[in-house]
């Protein structure tokens, strides 16, 4: 089973930029699709970003234009370029895997999930 670690998150003031690196155990990463996903106080997780195998991407319409996802197969790591940080993004962030198409990443049910890493944008 592929296992997931989140780092990168932190406390930024509203306009900053962070950037998340999830690192995936195994040898089976580059046929994974991966996705970051959000879960705020009282809220649902959703998802943010997702890629594919093939690199292609799709973003919730919340942060188009701010936040780029990428990964680097050699690594067993994607990443979470966000920029323009708002008040709104606060929240855990997770990442997670499957070897399944891009457009069913949103509604995918996981077995399970890492810790999460905290991002918190306040000033």
């Amino acid at each position: 089973q592929v296992q997931f670690v989140e780092s990168g998150g932190g406390l930024v003031q509203p306009g900053g930029s962070l950037r998340l690196s999830c690192e995936a155990s195994g040898s089976i990463f580059s046929t994974y699709a991966m996705g970051w996903y959000r879960q705020a106080p009282g809220a649902q997780r959703e998802l943010v970003a997702a890629i594919s195998r093939l690199r292609n991407t799709n973003y919730a319409d919340s942060v188009k234009g701010r936040f780029t996802i990428s990964r680097d197969n050699a690594k067993n790591t994607v990443y979470l370029q966000m920029n323009s940080l708002k008040p709104e993004d606060t929240a855990v962030y997770y990442c997670n895997g499957a070897p399944a198409p891009l457009i069913r990443m949103a509604t995918m049910t996981f077995g399970s999930w890492g810790q999460g890493t905290q991002v918190t944008v306040s000033s």
